[in-house]
């Protein structure tokens, strides 16, 4: 039990056989090199779907941030316009001379001929 059997049969060498044995060889060798070709290409193919996914995804965050950047100044355009509307408003209020008046008697506690001006406390 110690050590191996050595088989008791022999090879015939004849050229058929020999013939047969360098076919199976280059078949062997073929499938071989076929193999090592399909794991280049695939190895190929996985590097460039890799890189693929990887632009993929790096695009996909650049158009998000951006997206939100579009949001952001369309609030700040949105809050601007208003602020416009307010001050056109309040030029043509200033082009007023009776608001001008209101306006002066207000902030600077101006008055009238005859008026007097009393200044209430505010709660």
């Amino acid at each position: 039990m110690g050590a191996p059997q050595r088989s008791k049969v022999k090879k015939i060498q004849t050229s058929y056989v020999i013939q047969q044995e360098k076919q199976e060889h280059k078949k062997a060798r073929r499938r071989k090199k076929k193999m090592v070709r399909f794991s280049i290409v695939a190895t190929v193919a996985l590097a460039a779907s890799s890189l693929f996914l990887y632009t993929m995804m790096v695009q996909s965050s650049a158009i998000d941030e951006q997206l939100k950047t579009k949001e952001q100044l369309e609030e700040k355009l949105r809050t601007l316009q208003q602020d416009e509307k307010r001050l056109k408003e309040e030029v043509e209020k200033l082009n007023d001379d009776k608001y001008i008046a209101e306006l002066a008697r207000k902030q600077y506690f101006l008055s009238k001929e005859g008026e007097i001006i009393f200044i209430t406390p505010e709660e």
